[in-house]
């Protein structure tokens, strides 16, 4: 196997890995408030969270960022309750502003989940002589981990709500309520306190 494609997989594992669903929890936060036919703006969302968050991998991985570990384990779930509680309050007839400031949380809170990934990648690049290949790999399979995230979330969603009829709005208030209480409970649960 390739190095490549090794960190690829690495990628694509570490997001799906249940042990730390703290990526998916924010993932589905962000979708929440979509529905299917949104397919391309959740691409661009999904994607700007993968360019928010490859930026400060990079720079914590080489060293150029250096960030206490017990805060960024604070802010990520802070990051997830922000964005469950933002889709709680939006507004019932909304005028594309509750969509438009997911792509802010998107791309702002991934420089916070970057940090978080940091310490993982860089145990696992060792001595790597060049990181660029490994880090782009690494990236891409967290990319097309989420993508498998946004998939499984929609479709599920478009059968609940599509389907079987549940209140779009109703769908999204379980969902965030959900989110949010695991968000806090995981804030509750880090070394800050």
């Amino acid at each position: 196997m390739g190095q490549f494609q090794l960190y690829f997989q690495l990628g694509i594992q570490h997001i799906l890995d249940l042990d730390g669903f703290d990526h998916i929890l924010f993932v589905v936060a962000l979708c929440a408030i979509y529905v299917l036919r949104d397919w391309k703006k959740i691409i661009i969302l999904v994607t700007a969270f993968t360019v928010g968050h490859s930026i400060t991998l990079a720079l914590a991985t080489l060293q150029l960022v250096k960030v206490n570990a017990e805060w960024v384990e604070f802010l990520i779930p802070v990051t997830i309750g922000i964005t469950a509680l933002s889709n709680i309050f939006k507004p019932k007839s909304s005028t594309g502003r509750g969509i438009q400031i997911n792509y802010l949380f998107a791309i702002f809170f991934g420089l916070i989940h970057g940090l978080g990934f940091s310490n993982y990648l860089r145990s696992l690049l060792g001595k790597e002589s060049s990181i660029f290949e490994p880090l782009l790999a690494f990236n891409l399979g967290l990319e097309v981990g989420q993508l498998a995230i946004v998939v499984i979330f929609m479709v599920t969603s478009s059968i609940l709500v599509g389907i079987i009829g549940i209140n779009r709005r109703d769908w999204a208030l379980v969902i965030s309520s959900l989110v949010l209480g695991m968000s806090i409970m995981m804030m509750l649960d880090t070394k800050f306190w």
